[in-house]
């Protein structure tokens, strides 16, 4: 049975809560539990309920967005939505799911919907029980119109940026459309490491670590708190 996630909608403009409303209605694991058109109103439902997404504009009166999200609980995922480009690297740097630019079409939705459930369902390999994937040594991504070889061999690490993905190799950088959990699932397990809802790295690849940065060809790559202590414990096995 498909797992429901609760969800509350945050917006000044009742426009903008109206299509995320009517949007929301569509796809059938989202559950609204509270339409509110301020941050006041958002905390009255947190105190009584705690969703497990909240869809947030940025741009509001008194508290912002941005303000509201440092006081949810980190168990309350977020996926900001604003007709203001400018947030998207504050936004992102409060690690939200997801950034949404208004108008909010319902495909782009459905696709910040997937992401929020990936994060959801992700789970830490463990690297001694990983199953031994039967595949070749190589997947094609479709870039520029065309199907693209990337071998496993040759990638450094993969980066995440919002809608698409910059696969950094040994040779050159590859650039598709595609969420970052699709890509994780062809990807050998032992092989690749999710350190980040943004960024998955190859572990032969790996030239130093601490408990919060991995680093790749002198790129210093972040480790997210939900991951870090396998993330370490497992590196200092290797």
């Amino acid at each position: 049975m498909k797992k429901i996630y609760t969800c509350i909608i945050v917006d000044d403009e009742p426009t903008a809560r109206e299509i995320l409303e009517i949007h929301l209605g569509k796809i059938d694991n989202i559950e609204i539990i509270g339409i509110c058109k301020n941050a006041i109103e958002a905390i009255a439902v947190l105190n009584d309920r705690q969703p497990d997404l909240i869809f947030l504009d940025i741009n509001m009166p008194e508290v912002s967005g941005l303000s509201f999200a440092k006081m949810i609980p980190k168990e309350t995922k977020v996926i900001f939505t604003t007709a203001y480009r400018e947030y998207a690297v504050d936004g992102f740097d409060l690690q939200a799911v997801d950034y949404i630019l208004k108008p909010i079409s319902l495909e782009r939705l459905i696709q910040a919907v997937q992401k929020f459930v990936g994060e959801c369902n992700y789970k830490i390999p463990s690297y001694d029980k990983a199953e031994e994937l039967d595949r070749n040594d190589f997947i094609f991504v479709r870039s520029e119109r065309k199907m693209v070889k990337v071998s496993f061999e040759e990638v450094l690490y993969i980066e995440s940026l919002q809608d698409y993905l910059k696969i950094h190799t040994t040779q050159k950088t590859i650039i598709t459309r595609e969420t970052i959990t699709n890509i994780e699932a062809r990807l050998p397990k032992k092989e690749f490491l999710r350190i980040h809802r943004s960024f998955i790295v190859a572990i032969n690849k790996i030239d130093s670590f601490t408990n919060e940065h991995i680093t790749i060809d002198k790129k210093s790559l972040s480790i997210s708190r939900n991951y870090r202590k396998s993330i370490v414990q497992l590196l200092s096995q290797l």
